[in-house]
């Protein structure tokens, strides 16, 4: 989720930026909340509702190809210029965890690469219930929230002019 959880960006999003969320119904009860923290970040950002696009999915593995029609474009919503993605994996008694987890991480860094559009990692990877509680509390630690943040962020240094991530320019 990038360094704002140290440094918060507090600039708003650039005009009419588009983000679209994709949020994991699995773990719900946390999700919502991370859910809760990205959107009252965009809004705190200058994001209205208008500009944000929410596709639920069933589980975390689905995030990436969701996220990858996000950044495409859908006739309906058009593109958008980041994804915030957003999903609970609680570690169990089984190596499923660390599939799932691994297959999440690298499908949403792939997509991220392969259409240009930065992708925002709020997916948590917990080992106990109550560790993603605190993660997904309505506080300033959301996680969603943290997510949201780097994406605007995001949207500002690709959007600035001249090559904003050429090194010592």
């Amino acid at each position: 989720m990038g360094s704002t959880g140290n440094a918060a960006f507090s600039g708003t999003a650039p005009v009419g930026s588009r983000f679209g969320i994709v949020v994991a119904r699995f773990n719900e009860a946390i999700t919502e909340g991370l859910l809760r923290g990205a959107t009252d970040a965009l809004t705190e950002h200058g994001v209205g509702g208008d500009r944000i696009t929410l596709v639920r999915v069933p589980g975390a593995y689905e995030i990436p190809l969701a996220a990858r029609r996000l950044a495409e474009g859908h006739a309906k919503t058009g593109p958008v210029d980041a994804v915030i993605a957003l999903g609970c994996l609680i570690k169990g008694d089984t190596m499923h965890f660390e599939y799932i987890a691994s297959a999440v991480s690298h499908g949403i860094m792939d997509v991220s690469i392969a259409t240009n559009v930065p992708i925002a990692f709020g997916v948590l990877t917990t080992l106990t219930e109550e560790q993603a509680r605190v993660r997904a509390a309505n506080d300033r630690q959301n996680k969603g929230r943290e997510a949201a943040l780097a994406a605007i962020e995001m949207v500002s240094v690709l959007a600035s002019s001249g090559n904003p991530l050429s090194v010592g320019k």
